[in-house]
């Protein structure tokens, strides 16, 4: 009979297609006639009822199949025969039971998947779409083994489009991945419904053509019902349909704000520079034009002189007799007493040397008793994340209330190691490896504690641990099979739901899978999650669980080792990996502060020391001048001003962490050697100019005329280290004061206690005595103060100068006197704005944010664990938007945060994140929200018979009012706390997959007497983020979305994921850097004017620190340095040390040495020869002093192998050095020269023998001075 079948599908190939086999079993199609009907038994022992192949005429019910019918599949079934049996129909009942709890919440899909396979399975006309096509006997009947039904594109497309939103809240997923596999198309949702599933699908295989050729064969012409349904029965709410949603709010993008591709900042900051260059070329042209047509008008004048005035006659040239008389005459009394008290404090400390070393010993031994209560603070939550952040007292509510966010032990297996590029990183021999790596896993036993991962995992519903794993695909096959292994894959990867592990929860293959476009089997990598159950910090079950993670680390570090000999790649990450690897005490940047200490000391014994032509003439004055004593007394006034800084805030229980450890030591040294070279300086010039007064007396003028200026100095640089406690980030704030701290008791051991050992060192000095015994008198070293060699008898005249070194030389005759002239300010003026505007034009470009890559120690585990969660992770974080203190048993509260109800509001809290899913590249939220009370309605909604149900009953079958959609049939007050109780024990299955035990056991906290709902929360996913800046607008987004539900509902919702606490500093600190940065200035302007007294003098110098602040921020956007709360006290930092590089320079303009500004022998006039008499006195020591100390400082850190110190501290203070020193040295003279205020006598060159001469040779002149020389000016 085969044969001849086969021969008839031979002949009649075009019209039956393929399907020769259909007349055996349906040979007659049309109208009243069935294709199957009746159950005829099961195909195997674990089957299910398979229907009998029946192509009889349809029969028309008795009352009970009809009630039952129209009961299941609706009114339109109350007239008319059928083609099916009441078994059959209290069958599909229960077969379309789970689907129903899936879908119910959306009546039109429901109505479309019921209709559907009501029509399959009881139309009268059953034959005229349907075909059976492959059967098997049983007990003398045939069962249907296959069939193909047709179904119009129309009612299937409808169909599809009415389901393919429909939400399943408890598994954050879509009803669509449940019920079509996650099909695409309607195509691929028919495909799955009708594909064999023994245990959990159809029982026999259902085949849905597109296309017949039998002419015979058509399908039913039903139309579908829309989820936007005119009729309002049919309607699915906006959490299921897109298309009834109101519209939300356009977003404002803070960030929208450009001019073509340029941020406006940077378009306007080029724009207003490119206007003042354009009028100065104008303006210059019109000069130079403007002189030539001049010339020439003068032609006949300029010949009856011998020579013509030279447009840079200010450049050099013969002594002006006229400079003399633009020295400063008048005295500020604020400065006249910060003299008079830095002389006194001099004094003091140079004839009692001994009482001020030992008083300032004994001051640092008090404050560093606090190092006994010395404590390192660990955990990353504290240290990063200030208490008082609403982050941070959000996060402890959470913990309180739901307790903490479970621990994840997370693996990466990759295989991207070979030179070729990656490949797919999973074949039989892999996953049979990686099951006895996590069968391994589970045996590892924690050394101290005894646990097993067992004992400590996390188990949601019963006692299987959750564990998401690609091994997890093969729990319900029964093991891994070599030859289908690449089939199950893809069918589990497909439908999750058919492959679901020990613990019940579908894994999606973004969860585990990355690095693949369409075939997992493709994959590059696969992660793996162990789930540990959490608890409040400083518990037992902590120390268990760390103990545990500990062994796992040792255990995956095996693996690793395993998993290279295999070629590929592991890494990994325990909850506890990311403290232990921040708070390694290793010391790998030891050796890097000691080598910094030892490049300053030895700089200083050279810089401070005699010349070297000096002690090649005579070897012996090495013994005397080398300054071995000083250059270490300031090493070692470092350490103790940073001893009595860690000492005194560990008294008051600020908490130290190992940054502070290692970055104190580096800015201390690189701020406080500084007043060291100045200081000595300014005494080596003091000692020409008073040779013949006691040496106590020499070194308080010192001090009184360095005095003031390291006051300026280090009271901004206080100040302005200080600021940085402003910021939350207590490892930062406690960084900033230890900071502050330090700098200043350094700036008062320098004036105190070195002014001292410097009053010491002079007389052994004086008394030729050798540095390092000072017991041996050398009497071949006897040099002059005047630091010529060898002993001149009878003292020294005052008009005999020390001798120069070459770069005082050089700042004299060359430097300065090019950098005042006019076409050279100009230039400056112009080539240093364009330096700010760049600078201004780069600030857009920075980045915020700390990569957690660069703040764990260089080499660590963790970093390619970094590489591949932002590469390869495929899902983003969980966020959960927590209700508080909204009282769900209340009407008003439910309506605020349900969602599939008639009467919940439209912009509701499951309503507003739905439709912030349809917007992911603004909110960040991937999946749809778990809703725990719709899911808790629709559990108590009696047609799901097998949810609710108390004292054997279904819950609401008989209430009255009715179970309803309108929410007036649901509970509230007592009622709706007691069935929510049972909700959220109920546990999840089969018969109800509504069940709230798994989904919802911990999302609802009751108060303590259970009469009202404290507190609840809504679970929802992040997109996967691969950087800082997604991580900062995923959480900026949350922000926004709590706040808007809050403002429209009226009901306190805020945000809630694990790495939320480490952002909430970005969502302010733009402003944060723009108050603190204006308030240093702020500062330093006012210090600057009571200090210098001059409110120009002081702009000036303000506008020099922004400059030179701006241009290191423009740096940072140049060598990808990130704003965050580092680097905001870094840039505080900035401003401080700006401020020291400009400090001295100001002073020194504003009272300028009268034997250094009448030694000019250049045509410098009024603010031009303040400013070269400047540069001439404090240039070389702000150069050699403050440039070059602090780049060596700064040099050393290129070689840490720490990345946050290369990046945040190397980077930023070599811009600092950079541009500081280019802005004091080179700017601000010339901005002093043409902006600078009124400068005053200068009380320090007052009375010396070398202003003695030179005020008679200025008597000399003004006498021979013809009057007429004012018109000059």
């Amino acid at each position: 009979m085969h044969q001849g079948i086969a021969s008839q599908l031979g002949a009649a190939i075009v019209l039956f297609a393929g399907l020769g086999f259909a007349e055996q079993y349906t040979p007659k199609h049309e109208a009243g006639r069935c294709a199957f009907r009746d159950h005829c038994g099961k195909q195997g022992f674990f089957g299910k009822e398979l229907p009998c192949v029946d192509n009889g005429l349809a029969k028309d019910p008795d009352e009970e199949l009809r009630n039952e019918l129209v009961d299941l599949c609706g009114e339109k079934w109350r007239t008319g025969p059928v083609c099916c049996t009441l078994d059959q129909v209290k069958s599909l009942k229960s077969e379309l039971g789970t689907p129903n709890t899936l879908i119910g919440s959306c009546p039109a899909c429901k109505d479309n998947f019921f209709n559907l396979f009501c029509t399959f399975t009881c139309s009268p006309d059953q034959s005229t779409f349907i075909n059976v096509t492959d059967s098997a006997p049983k007990n003398g009947k045939r069962l249907v083994t296959e069939l193909d039904q047709l179904v119009s594109e129309k009612y299937g497309s409808g169909f599809y489009d009415s389901c393919k939103e429909v939400k399943f809240g408890g598994a954050n997923s879509k009803a669509m991945d449940l019920i079509g596999g996650g099909a695409k198309n309607y195509t691929e949702m028919l495909k799955f419904l009708g594909d064999k599933k023994p245990f959990a699908g159809s029982p026999f295989q259902i085949n849905f053509p597109t296309k017949y050729s039998d002419p015979e064969l058509h399908p039913v012409d039903m139309k579908p019902k829309k989820c936007n349904d005119e009729d309002p029965d049919y309607r699915c709410v906006c959490v299921d349909c897109p298309e009834v949603c109101p519209t939300l709010p356009d977003v404002k993008d803070s960030k929208s704000c450009k001019v073509g591709l340029l941020p406006c900042l940077s378009f306007a900051s080029i724009f207003v520079y490119g206007v003042l260059l354009s009028t100065l070329i104008l303006a210059v042209v019109g000069h130079i034009a403007y002189q030539k047509y001049s010339q020439h008008r003068v032609e006949r004048t300029r010949l009856l002189h011998e020579s013509s005035h030279s447009d840079d006659e200010d450049e050099g040239g013969p002594v002006d007799t006229e400079a003399m008389r633009e020295r400063p005459t008048k005295r500020y009394w604020v400065n006249d007493r910060c003299d008079k008290a830095f002389y006194q404090l001099g004094h003091i400390a140079a004839r009692f040397p001994g009482w001020c070393i030992s008083l300032s010993l004994l001051f640092v031994a008090i404050l560093s008793i606090g190092l006994f209560r010395f404590d390192l603070e660990k955990e990353p939550a504290r240290l990063w994340v200030s208490p008082s952040s609403a982050a941070a007292q959000e996060k402890a509510y959470f913990d309180e209330n739901f307790g903490p966010f479970y621990r994840a032990e997370k693996i990466f297996l990759a295989n991207d190691t070979n030179p070729s590029g990656p490949g797919p990183v999973l074949s039989y021999d892999t996953l049979k490896w990686w099951i006895e790596v996590e069968e391994s896993v589970k045996k590892i036993e924690s050394p101290v504690y005894g646990k097993y991962f067992q004992d400590l995992c996390f188990k949601p519903s019963n006692d299987a641990c959750v564990v998401q794993s690609v091994s997890a695909y093969w729990h319900s096959k029964g093991g891994l099979d070599p030859e289908f292994w690449k089939d199950d894959l893809r069918a589990c990867a497909k439908s999750p739901v058919d492959c679901r592990p020990d613990f019940g929860q579908p894994i999606e293959p973004n969860m585990i899978f990355g690095g693949y476009d369409d075939d997992v089997v493709d994959a590059h990598a696969i992660t793996v999650t162990w789930v540990v159950n959490n608890a409040q910090e400083g518990t037992d079950a902590i120390a268990r669980a760390v103990d545990w993670e500990t062994a796992l680390r040792d255990r995956l570090l095996e693996v690793q080792e395993e998993a290279k000999e295999r070629g590929l790649r592991l890494s990994f990450n325990t909850e506890i990996s990311l403290e232990q690897e921040l708070n390694k005490s290793t010391n790998t940047d030891a050796k890097i502060i000691v080598i910094s200490y030892i490049v300053m000391f030895v700089y200083a014994c050279m810089a401070l020391g005699t010349p070297l032509k000096h002690i090649f003439r005579n070897p012996a004055v090495l013994l005397v001048e080398s300054k071995v004593t000083l250059g270490l007394a300031g090493i070692v006034i470092v350490l103790m001003s940073i001893a009595a800084s860690i000492g005194f805030f560990s008294w008051v229980g600020l908490k130290a962490t190992l940054i502070i450890m290692e970055v104190i030591p580096f800015i201390v040294l690189a701020v406080g050697v500084d007043n060291i070279f100045l200081i000595v300086h300014e005494l080596e010039r003091v000692n020409v100019s008073f040779p013949d007064q006691m040496v106590e007396e020499r070194v308080a003028r010192a001090l009184g005329r360095m005095g003031p200026s390291i006051l300026f100095s280090a009271l901004t640089e206080t100040v302005a280290f200080a600021l940085g406690t402003a910021v939350g980030m207590p490892a930062v704030r406690n960084f900033a004061a230890y900071a502050a701290g330090a700098v200043l008791v350094n700036a008062v051991l320098q004036m105190t206690m070195f002014v001292s050992l410097l009053s010491l060192n002079q007389m052994r000095v004086e008394d030729h005595r050798c540095e390092l015994w000072p017991w041996w008198q050398i009497t071949k070293a006897r040099i002059h103060l005047n630091g010529t060699n060898g002993f001149v008898q009878g003292g020294s005249r005052g008009s005999d100068m020390a001798e120069e070194s070459l770069l005082q030389v050089f700042i004299k005759n060359t430097y300065a006197p090019r950098l005042l002239g006019k076409k050279v300010k100009l230039a400056v003026v112009t080539i240093f704005l364009g330096m700010f505007a760049g600078g201004l034009a780069l600030l857009p470009k920075i980045q915020l944010g700390l990569d957690q890559r660069v703040a764990i120690p260089d080499g660590s585990y963790l970093i390619p664990f970094f590489n591949d969660l932002y590469g390869y992770l495929e899902t983003g974080p969980p966020v959960y938007f927590v209700t508080r203190e909204v009282d769900a048993s209340k009407r008003k509260a439910q309506q605020e945060i349900c969602s599939r109800f008639t009467t919940c509001q439209d912009l509701s809290l499951p309503n507003t994140l739905e439709l912030e899913r349809q917007r992911p590249d603004v909110s960040y939220i991937a999946s749809p929200a778990a809703s725990w009370i719709d899911d808790y309605f629709l559990w108590l909604n009696p047609i799901f018979e097998d949810c609710c149900k108390e004292h054997g009953k279904t819950c609401f079958a008989d209430r009255k009012p009715a179970w309803n959609t309108t929410l007036y049939g649901m509970p509230e007050d007592e009622e709706f706390i007691h069935y929510l109780k049972k909700f959220l024990s109920s546990p999840t299955g089969e018969e109800c997959p509504l069940a709230g035990q798994a989904a919802y056991g911990q999302a609802v906290v009751l108060n303590s007497d259970e009469t009202r709902v404290k507190s609840t929360h809504f679970r929802t996913m992040h997109t996967p983020l691969r950087s800082q800046e997604d991580f900062i607008a995923a959480y900026s987004a949350a922000r926004r979305i709590a706040s808007d539900i809050t403002e429209r509902t009226g009901a306190e919702v805020f945000p809630y994921s694990v790495f939320y606490i480490f952002f909430d500093q970005y969502l302010s600190i733009v402003p944060l850097t723009a108050g603190l940065l204006c308030a240093a200035v702020g500062i330093i302007f006012v210090v600057a004017s009571v200090l210098l007294g001059s409110l120009l003098t002081a702009l000036v110098v303000s506008v020099t620190v922004v400059m030179s602040v701006v241009d290191i921020m423009g740096s940072m956007a140049l060598f990808n340095v990130s704003l965050n709360a580092v680097s905001l006290v870094n840039l505080i930092i900035c401003v401080g040390i700006s401020v020291e590089f400009c400090a001295h320079i100001a002073r020194a303009f504003m009272y300028p040495s009268r034997t250094v500004m009448e030694g000019n022998s250049n045509a410098f006039r009024g603010r031009d020869a303040r400013a070269w008499t400047a540069l001439v006195n404090v240039g070389g020591s702000v150069f050699s002093g403050i440039t070059v100390t602090k780049l060596l400082g700064v040099s050393v850190l290129a070689f840490t192998r720490s990345k946050i110190f290369e990046i945040y501290y190397f980077r930023v203070w070599l811009s600092l050095v950079i541009f500081a020193a280019l802005h004091a040295l080179v700017f601000l003279p010339v901005a002093l020269s043409i902006a600078g205020g009124q400068g005053y006598v200068d009380p320090e060159s007052e009375g010396t023998a070398a202003q003695d001469l030179t005020d008679r040779r200025w008597r000399a002149i003004r006498i021979n001075d013809n009057s007429d020389s004012e018109d000059e000016f």
